[in-house]
This record gives structure tokens, sequence and C-alpha cells, in this order.
């Protein structure tokens, strides 16, 4: 579609519906609410805000401390988002790092799996607890959507941890 916009695009719109914001403010509210679930690099977030600004659907405020500058979004942008929310999703890709070091354990000593399992366990571990508190403090603020996205993290991390569980070891 021309005047589509891609997921990263979208949950840029999605967090200006909150108030002007920098790249930077973007970055850490991307970070803080959607970070447990969907990904976003500082150079997605920084190369998505021009495109969007030229095709009308957020305006740039008055510059800041160190040329910072605000965006905000327009009723276009909020007719963009409205679009992308009534799309079919797609499908999901799945990129695990550990998965694929995993497809290839006939090749890792027995001390690295077991060092790789045991960091990635320590890391969905320490996850899990931080996301379990975003989600007590989403249902707290009576966010439901919110924190129904987080039990989907959690759901996650809990399979991945039992799946930790199972993997063959050397």
């Amino acid at each position: 579609m021309a005047d589509g916009v891609n997921a990263t695009a979208a949950a840029l719109l999605g967090l200006l519906h909150d108030g002007p914001m920098t790249g930077g403010q973007l970055m850490a509210a991307a970070e803080r609410r959607l970070g447990p679930y969907w990904s976003m690099t500082r150079s997605q977030v920084y190369r998505e805000l021009p495109a969007l600004a030229e095709m009308g659907y957020v305006k740039l405020g008055k510059p800041g401390p160190r040329a910072s500058q605000p965006y905000s979004i327009t009723p276009a942008g909020k007719r963009a988002f409205a679009r992308w929310l009534s799309e079919e999703p797609g499908s999901e890709s799945l990129r695990n790092p550990v998965a694929l070091r995993v497809a290839f354990g006939a090749h890792h000593g027995a001390s690295a799996l077991k060092g790789l399992y045991a960091q990635a366990a320590d890391a969905h571990n320490a996850a899990l607890t931080d996301i379990r508190e975003q989600a007590k403090q989403a249902k707290s603020d009576g966010d439901s959507y919110g924190a129904a996205a987080l039990e989907f993290a959690i759901g996650y991390h809990k399979a991945a941890l039992a799946w930790l569980k199972a993997v063959p070891a050397k």
C-alpha cells in the first residue's frame, strides 16, 4: 500500500499518541513499553522519523537542548496508524540466537554448550523477573492491553526456559 506504514513506523506513531517526543525519548519509550516483545534499534527509529515526516504523518516541533527536536503525530498519522491496526498482521519471524547455536550443537564442546544454556537461562530468568514487575505495574495502572502484551513475553520466557531444560547436552 503506497500510504501504508511498516511495523516500526506504526509503533512510533502509536507511541506518539501519548504526546510529542524526540527520537531519544521515542527510543526509551519503545524499550520500556515494547521491548519485552518487540525490538527496535536506534537506527530504525532515526530512519523512520524523517520518512514519517515526509509522508505528513508526524511534524517536527521546535528544537530543544542539544538540537533535539520533538515529533508529534498529525491527523494523517493517526489515520495511517488506524489503517495499520486494521491490516492483517502477517506471519511472524522467529530469530533466536541460542536456538541457532543449538542447531549446530554437534560442533560445540560440552562446556561451551553448558555455558550457553546457563547464560540463556540466566537471561530468561532475569527478563521474567523484570517483565512480571512491568505487567503488575501495567495492571495496577489500568493498562489491560499493555499487561496482556507483557503476558505474551512472560509466556515466551517460560517456554524458552522449559526448552533449555530439554535441549541435549554432551
